[in-house]
């Protein structure tokens, strides 16, 4: 790798971390590259402490990384992991949970609420663009896990439609 390479890669994730800091993501991952040239692959995440600097691999095509081992996770309840539950539907992104359409307005649905296929049941904003998140199917609310204004992370429980 040249020394023009890793200045080009730094200034990449340099520019990742402003997106992240700017946008108030929680979590941010991009790979780039071909399997000829190379691959860079970055994963950005920020925490309330303050933690070290990004960090990023660059992969050469002749030497793939190995998986990191997974240290061995305890069996939880069913009950323990909302995101079991039979109807939980799961943040398809990482951004920030808006229950209502505009700010003073009634929710989206409420718990208790009916909804059919295809019903709006909240907003995950994600770099400035609103994202509608509908009803998988027909059901009724059951359980809603998070509140106005939360950050989410992609495949987090936002709630249950039974």
């Amino acid at each position: 790798m040249t020394e023009k390479d890793n200045d080009a890669d730094v200034a990449f994730v340099q520019a990742l971390a402003a997106i992240l800091r700017d946008n108030d993501l929680a979590a941010l991952e991009v790979e780039r590259g071909t399997k000829t040239e190379g691959r860079l692959s970055v994963r950005l995440s920020r925490t309330t402490a303050a933690a070290p600097a990004p960090a990023f691999q660059h992969v050469a095509p002749a030497a793939p990384a190995a998986p990191a081992a997974e240290p061995p996770v305890p069996a939880a309840e069913p009950a323990d992991d909302p995101a079991s539950l039979p109807g939980a539907i799961p943040s398809p992104m990482v951004g920030t949970v808006y229950l209502q359409p505009e700010p003073g307005a009634g929710p989206f649905v409420k718990v208790g609420d009916t909804v059919a296929e295809g019903d709006t049941l909240l907003i995950v904003e994600a770099m400035k663009t609103m994202n509608h998140i509908h009803a998988p199917k027909a059901g009724k609310v059951t359980r809603i896990f998070v509140e106005d204004g939360d950050a989410v992370e992609y495949g987090a429980p936002l709630m249950v439609v039974e």
